[in-house]
Formats: structure tokens, C-alpha cells, sequence
């Protein structure tokens, strides 16, 4: 008897569901072996299209893990403690951007796809199984930046203003702050709020529109950093993490996603669409 296309899905995601239970009752036993600042908040299998004009069309399956403050990826599931120094390459969570893509951002006929850009400004390119597979990412990788974030406090990046060096801090309760590097004397400071704007060069330039809170007047400040794309995502997830704190369902949700998210996808050769 041939099963109909309703049913061939209801047994995907049956496999996929009892997968998943599996994978979360592994992960909550190696998170055993890692400080709570440490733990794995996702693992699961993806396929990266890769960039080879030749091929362009190609799919290689990739093993994704969201653990501490880095996003992983690997040829192979990490099995020993060792295995997680041997990654293919290894992200800060904070200092790179996740979009999940719509129809009109997909590059082939595959759906349930997402993107990576990294702190160099790669561009990675992510599908998954299934719809429920992507969400879970997306929640995943919400939560591990978020907690990572809330872990760190502040972040500084070495800059530059009008040929000095400066630092520039993105303080999680203070916002925007400015430093001589020499004097350590404050030059500038603002609220995250305050920021009504920006522009970059795409290269290394950032420009930032900032409220004067007394006059009301915008404030342009204009900053040189050696690693542009890192800088913006960092900010991006400081903002993220802001609005998650005003949220009380997203807040309410991180006990719940943290250390249990995982994926399914089974895929381990190499094809095209």
C-alpha cells in the first residue's frame, strides 16, 4: 500500500520527533560535564550550499552546536571533549548575524533555509528538513546570544576618530561608550536609546546618529574599526538582548529552550537539488 503525502510527512516528523528526544536526552548528559557558562543550547545536523561556481548547486551535510559563547560547526558530531577544539570553524555567537530567509532570499528550490554572516563578513548558507527544524534554530540561536550577552556585560573594540586611538564599549546597562585609548578619559557616552541611526562603508566606517538628550539635536559620530562586520553584529545582539529583557514571554522561554534544542536531519551525503 503507497502512502500518501500527508502520511510520508507524518512519519518524517514521527522520526524526526523520537530523534529529537534522543539528542535532548544526550545533550542534558554531556552538559553534565561542562560549567553552566559552557553548556550546549543546540546540536543538530544542517546542509551548507556551498560556494563553488562549478557547483553551485551542491549541499554538503554540516553539524551545528550552539555551546557557551560559540557557534560550531563540524564534519561530524563532536563525540569526545577533545572533539570540540577540531571544529571546521568556530563563531562567536555575539559577532555573527542569523537570517532566517524568506522565498524571495532563496537561492534554489529548497525551503526552511537560514543564513550565517560571520565576523569577517562570510556569507554562510543553511537548509534544514523541515519548518520546525528552522524555528528551532531561530529560538536556539536567540537564546544562546542572548544568555551570552547577559554573561559578558560589555564589549570593547579598538577604533579610531579623526587618526586617534580610541575604544569604543557596548555596555549592556550604559549603552554607547567612547574612550581615549592613551588617557582612558571618556570622550562620549549614550544610552542605547538614544541611537536613532546608522550608516557604514561596508568596509571598515561606521557612522552613528545619536539624540542629545538636552538639546534634542542629533549627534554625528564618526568611528574606524579594523573588523566592521563583528562590531555591527555585536550591536545588533546588545539590541537583541535589550528587547528580549522587555519581553516577558521571550525571557519566560529561555529556561525551557536552553539545553534542549535540537534538529533532526538525518542527510549524510552529498547532493544536489
Amino acid at each position: 500500500q503507497s502512502l500518501s503525502a500527508d502520511d510520508c510527512m507524518d512519519w518524517l516528523q514521527a522520526i524526526a520527533t523520537n530523534i529529537s528526544n534522543l539528542t535532548k536526552h544526550n545533550i542534558k548528559k554531556i552538559n553534565r560535564n561542562f560549567p553552566v557558562n559552557q553548556q550546549i543550547v543546540y546540536m543538530g545536523w544542517t546542509e551548507e550550499r556551498e560556494q563553488d561556481s562549478l557547483q553551485d548547486r551542491m549541499y554538503t551535510p554540516k553539524f551545528l552546536a550552539l555551546r557557551g559563547s560559540s557557534l560550531y560547526k563540524f564534519i561530524a558530531p563532536p563525540v569526545t571533549t577533545w572533539d570540540w577544539t577540531r571544529a571546521e570553524k568556530t563563531f562567536s555567537v555575539y559577532e555573527v548575524m542569523c537570517k532566517i530567509l524568506k522565498d524571495s532570499d532563496l537561492l534554489d528550490r529548497r525551503k526552511h533555509c537560514f543564513g550565517v554572516q560571520s565576523e569577517s563578513g562570510e556569507d554562510l548558507y543553511f537548509s534544514v528538513e523541515l519548518e520546525s527544524d528552522l524555528t528551532l534554530w531561530e529560538k536556539a540561536f536567540q537564546t544562546a546570544t542572548f544568555l551570552e550577552v547577559e554573561r559578558i556585560q560589555c564589549k570593547t573594540y579598538a577604533c579610531v576618530l579623526e587618526s586617534h586611538l580610541m575604544g569604543l564599549t557596548i555596555d549592556f546597562g550604559m549603552g554607547f561608550v567612547c574612550i581615549d585609548a592613551a588617557t582612558k578619559a571618556v570622550l562620549w557616552r549614550y544610552k542605547f536609546s538614544q541611537l536613532k541611526g546608522s550608516s557604514d562603508d561596508g568596509k571598515s566606517k561606521i557612522k552613528f546618529l545619536f539624540q542629545n538628550p538636552d538639546t534634542k539635536q542629533i549627534e554625528a559620530k564618526e568611528l574606524e574599526f579594523s573588523n566592521l562586520f563583528a562590531v555591527l553584529h555585536c550591536i545588533h545582539s546588545f539590541f537583541a538582548a535589550k528587547v528580549a529583557c522587555l519581553d516577558p514571554l521571550y525571557v519566560g522561554s529561555q529556561a525551557a529552550t536552553s539545553a534542549v534544542a535540537t534538529t533532526s536531519g538525518t542527510g549524510k551525503s552529498k547532493y544536489t537539488t
